[in-house]
């Protein structure tokens, strides 16, 4: 039976299921490059060079460590620069898409790339930030070594501040696809173009979403199942979605939003110092102190 279907049917099936896929990836889609094990693999790689003795494989004596930085982030650089010249080569307006190299795509996939590693020790220094508010903010915490290790929250704030440097540098899809494999991992979704302050943490993790124009204060702590997301959008003449307006919260300082509160809208802003309770529906704003709870 599988001979005479290999035979008699694989070709033409081939054919119609390209040519379906086809009408949602056109001739633009980004194919053969391998993408989400590469994004995987970067992740893994910058997370390394940043914390060699919690993400490298093997056990490094320590006068080795700045040779396997150095690999690790020469590495990381080159297989950066391939994936954004892929990717905005794919995207292009000045070459057939899919087609061939762009030369100023390769000269902003260079330049993005060298900003990015750049900025990785300036990353590396909020990133310690957010292990001192988690260490702080829970009584379970013994030591920062469990907070990078076992955290939902250092998993993925450790790889949306990385996501996050190359969204604002105008890299296409890979930032996303960076998040992403945070939220499989840990249930916690934050869009890259998400703009978070230092000392943040969030307790527990699952069910969290912060969306792509929210704006975060410093040291916030959000509990599980907390959404700041948008109310019902905006459309044009065609009936799609209005892109590229603030449409998320803004959360001030030391604001704690407790497990399953829903906070929605562009207008809502949270003063600093608040307490929103947990399961509260908000969309409206409230001065800094307010207490905000289910009666």
């Amino acid at each position: 039976m599988i001979q005479q279907w290999l035979r008699d049917n694989a070709v033409s099936t081939a054919q119609d299921l390209t040519a379906i896929t086809h009408q949602a990836t056109g001739d633009g889609a980004i194919s053969g490059y391998g993408m989400q094990n590469k994004v995987r693999r970067l992740i893994d790689l910058l997370r390394c060079a940043m914390y060699p003795t919690i993400y490298h494989d093997g056990i490094v004596r320590p006068e080795f460590v700045p040779s396997l930085v150095t690999g690790k982030l020469q590495e990381a650089a080159a297989l950066l620069y391939e994936m954004c010249a892929s990717v905005m080569t794919a995207t292009c307006q000045e070459t057939q898409k899919g087609g061939a190299e762009c030369d100023h795509c390769r000269e902003k996939a260079d330049l993005v790339t060298c900003r990015l590693m750049d900025s990785l020790c300036d990353i590396a220094e909020v990133l310690n930030t957010d292990i001192i508010a988690a260490y702080e903010g829970d009584p379970a915490a013994r030591s920062a070594e469990e907070i990078l290790l076992a955290y939902p929250a250092f998993e993925a704030l450790s790889i949306f501040r990385l996501a996050h440097r190359l969204y604002e540098l105008g890299v296409p899809l890979i930032p996303r696809m960076m998040t992403e494999q945070a939220h499989s991992r840990t249930g916690i979704d934050i869009h890259p173009g998400a703009t978070i302050g230092k000392y943040f943490f969030i307790d527990h993790g699952t069910g969290v979403v912060i969306g792509e124009t929210c704006i975060i204060g410093e040291r916030v702590k959000l509990y599980q199942g907390v959404t700041l997301g948008a109310k019902s959008f905006a459309m044009d003449d065609d009936g799609n979605p209005v892109k590229g307006v603030h449409r998320h919260p803004r959360v001030g300082n030391n604001v704690v939003i407790y497990a399953g509160a829903t906070i929605l809208g562009g207008d809502t802003y949270i003063g600093d110092d608040s307490t929103i309770g947990g399961s509260v529906w908000l969309t409206h704003s409230v001065p800094a102190g307010s207490k905000i709870y289910n009666k």
